[in-house]
């Protein structure tokens, strides 16, 4: 059971809620509605993909909240990798405007600063502290959540009046939770401490302890399907999707052509066995979504709450013969699931409409009445899209993602060939990360275009282009190919981007009608990525 911390209000707030949820209707004179502003539940998977077919184990997840309401096809994030994206959804900034690069302390995971700069700034805490939400955490947070060297356990984030935090990164058994800051330990009992099971009791807690008089904002952020992979009792056999290109790619940057192709028996066996884990995590995942929405319809509160349902990241296994990640530019990495369901929009509904992660703070803020240009964040509310007010000659055109990249110092001892800069590396000598795996890119989908446009920073200034729509799976790079009016007019938007921040990250992209050029603007000496994160950051 949840532990209680309800607020039990006076009499004198008792009395200022009811006037604040009695309005009266303008046109019927006396008579006056009863009004709340709506509840919101944000549910964050872990590393789910949807370029292999992610969606497929989550057939109860698809129906309640993606049939009962609108999918977007076209969302992505602003960075693949946990932290970051993490940030970005709390912040609704980029990352070079929350600073958090990777997963360490010292890439800003939930560090001091953060905790410092960003926490109490987050879309949760305006939520509760402006605009009058109850609010509820339960899962993973950011990866170094609970770390010593970050006020442990005891720590719980401005915003959150309800705080289940998960140790550090995902895990299914085995594991510590922060209940309001007291340390809780679970053991590797499948009845009462597999995690995925633990969020959704606790959330269904919070549904009963919360206040009755006020609006809440839940959010759950189960582990699957990250690694370790631990699934309920088992489930059927599958097999990874062969699809979306293993072969060798010659034309793309030099870490995707260092994999070995073809992939040895054993990675492809290897591949499968993790492909088949991720799915049967996700079958408990699907079961807390349907207690979710069946507690929310039997409490009478589903008509007026939004489910939303997505992912921090997307995940490849084989593409381009890489093993398994997230950390690169492609379409299986940057794009995830985004479904949701709530008051006024309609069922059954499918969008092509351009969003990305930094939009769910603004949005859900949106939805909560509170004006999302009295903050910093970077991305704008989906809303008047979910409502249909929007159509996409009026949308964005354009989003920025940005990666920095990780290597060692030294040499790996079972890899002496490859030398340092390198990071994630699997036993065959392939890795998965390196320090000039640093890039920024604009994904463009537009009327008239959908494509894709990134810049690495390294020696090369290396530059991938790809028009998604004529090549969905991104085999053939054809920067060599396009015209040079349309590099330097790329170049010149990256750069706008990567120096953007709040209002200055909603200007028209090249494909919007409203788009002026100036070649005089250029920036000299450009080089997107690490150098740029690491100066903002001190």
């Amino acid at each position: 059971m949840f532990p209680t911390r309800r607020c039990r209000p006076t009499l004198s707030s008792c009395l200022l809620i009811c006037v604040t949820l009695w309005r009266s209707d303008p046109s019927s004179g006396a008579s006056a509605t009863f009004y709340r502003k709506p509840n919101v539940v944000l549910i964050l998977t872990d590393d789910l993909d949807i370029a292999l077919g992610g969606l497929n184990p989550l057939p109860k997840t698809k129906k309640l909240i993606g049939d009962a309401g609108i999918s977007f096809r076209n969302a992505f994030v602003a960075s693949p990798l946990c932290c970051p994206s993490r940030a970005s959804i709390l912040t609704g900034k980029y990352p070079h405007n929350h600073h958090v690069i990777n997963n360490t302390l010292e890439g800003n995971c939930s560090s001091k600063a953060w905790q410092k700069s960003e926490e109490a700034h987050t879309f949760p805490a305006l939520l509760r502290d402006s605009a009058g939400y109850q609010t509820f955490f339960a899962g993973k947070y950011l990866n170094q959540y609970g770390h010593s060297d970050a006020g442990g356990v005891e720590h719980v984030p401005p915003g959150w009046n309800y705080w289940v935090g998960l140790e550090k990164n995902s895990k299914y058994y085995n594991y510590t939770l922060s209940i309001n800051g007291k340390a809780k330990t679970h053991g590797a009992d499948y009845s009462k401490d597999y995690l995925t099971d633990v969020l959704a009791n606790m959330s269904l807690d919070f549904l009963q302890v919360k206040s009755s008089f006020q609006p809440f904002f839940m959010m759950v952020s189960t582990p699957a399907p990250h690694s370790p992979w631990t699934a309920a009792p088992p489930r059927p056999q599958l097999q990874c999707p062969r699809e979306g290109g293993t072969d060798f790619i010659s034309d793309k940057h030099w870490l995707i052509r260092q994999a070995k192709t073809p992939m040895s028996n054993a990675s492809v066996q290897f591949l499968d066995d993790a492909f088949r884990k991720r799915w049967r995590t996700l079958l408990s995942v699907d079961d807390l979504v349907e207690k979710i929405v069946k507690r929310l319809e039997v409490r009478g509160e589903l008509d007026n709450t939004y489910i939303f349902f997505t992912s921090d990241n997307g995940y490849h296994m084989g593409q381009f013969s890489l093993p398994l990640d997230k950390r690169q530019l492609y379409e299986f990495d940057i794009r995830v699931p985004l479904m949701v369901r709530g008051p006024n929009i309609k069922p059954n509904q499918t969008s092509q409409m351009l969003v990305a992660n930094v939009d769910l703070g603004p949005t859900i803020l949106d939805i909560a009445g509170y004006n999302v240009n009295k903050t910093q964040m970077d991305g704008m509310s989906f809303l008047p899209v979910m409502e249909g007010k929007m159509n996409s000659s009026s949308w964005r055109t354009d989003i920025l993602v940005e990666y920095e990249g990780e290597g060692s110092n030294v040499s790996d001892p079972a890899c002496p060939l490859l030398g340092p800069g390198v990071s994630e590396c699997f036993p065959d000598c392939v890795c998965e990360d390196s320090y000039n795996n640093t890039y920024a890119c604009v994904r463009t989908v537009a009327p008239s275009a959908n494509l894709q446009y990134c810049e690495f920073d390294d020696n090369q200034v290396f530059v991938e282009v790809y028009n998604v729509t004529a090549d969905p799976y991104q085999l053939t790079n054809i920067a060599a190919s396009i015209g040079q009016d349309f590099l330097e007019k790329m170049n010149h938007r990256v750069m706008m981007l990567q120096s953007c921040s709040g209002q200055s990250c909603r200007t028209p992209g090249v494909y919007d009608p409203r788009y002026t050029f100036d070649p005089r603007h250029m920036f000299p000496g450009h080089g997107p990525g690490r150098l740029r994160l690491r100066q903002t950051m001190k």
